[in-house]
């Protein structure tokens, strides 16, 4: 079951009418998706559904090679399931679209990076989307925890991420107290990868996307396969799936012109142009 940690105003904006709860914008390759929900970015049905079009059409589109995802405003990058729709009758079970809940966390074939921004309280089904993405920054204010334990519920998908993710004792310790973790904690267990001044945040996403966009898109999407498809898997048996060809990235990898041209480049002593064929 879906969970929030703490806020009760999640009503999107009017404006005369409703708005989109996430807005968009695209620099160059890069997708940047904004949660935009006042008070606090909480997600409902429709936001959810809304975000997974978003992102199936981020991963389906060649041109776009990188997203990031954040929050607006400087409080919370979100919380979770929205809570007052939820005390208002509206359920906690039903349709979250393509991706489930938030638009990442399952959706198949997403082999982009996808760069997480956390701008401020990241908590319950925040935290979980969150740990969806692939690189995380947050602004040295942000702060995580999963209370769904105080709610009576469980944070299902951070149960089975977070103890993969960080120590097993550390991650127990949340999932059963609930307690909140500030960011340099965060980053000390290995939850996030940096801790950046609030005010530099979106700097640090912008410039680490332009980074991977400039990269190697077949590269990152074989990479991506092998880590989501291996985790389960004995090292010997990913090994033979690869030898006998079983990963589709890893084939396309292995007959495209980028894998020649990264060959070229190196002996000519040049920065490769990567195609994504």
């Amino acid at each position: 079951m879906r969970a929030g940690c703490g806020t009760r105003d999640g009503a999107t904006r009017q404006t005369g009418e409703q708005m989109d709860p996430i807005r968009t914008d695209i620099r160059g390759a890069v997708l940047e998706v904004t949660l935009d929900r006042p008070k606090a970015n909480a997600i409902d049905l429709a936001t959810s559904q809304r975000m997974g079009e978003i992102f199936t059409r981020f991963r389906d589109d060649p041109a776009l090679r990188v997203a990031i995802l954040t929050g607006a405003g400087e409080k919370f990058f979100c919380p979770g399931w929205d809570l007052k729709a939820a005390a208002e009758g509206a359920s906690v079970e039903g349709d979250y679209g393509v991706g489930g809940f938030g638009g990442l966390q399952e959706l198949r074939g997403l082999n982009k990076p996808v760069i997480i921004a956390v701008n401020g309280i990241c908590c319950g089904g925040g935290l979980e989307v969150a740990l969806s993405g692939d690189l995380i920054l947050a602004a040295d204010h942000a702060t995580f925890a999963l209370p769904e334990i105080r709610s009576g519920t469980v944070a299902d998908a951070a149960s089975i991420k977070l103890p993969k993710r960080i120590p097993y004792h550390i991650a127990m310790e949340m999932l059963l107290t609930g307690r909140w973790m500030d960011a340099a904690e965060a980053a000390r267990w290995g939850m996030i990868n940096r801790v950046v001044p609030a005010d530099q945040l979106m700097i640090e996403a912008r410039t680490l996307a332009d980074e991977l966009a400039s990269g190697p898109p077949l590269v990152f999407a074989a990479i991506k396969e092998v880590v989501r498809e291996a985790e389960d898997m004995k090292f010997v048996d990913a090994m033979a799936r690869i030898a006998r060809n079983q990963f589709e990235t890893v084939e396309k990898l292995h007959h495209s012109e980028d894998q020649l041209e990264g060959a070229r480049a190196f002996a000519e002593k040049r920065d490769p142009v990567w195609k994504g064929r």
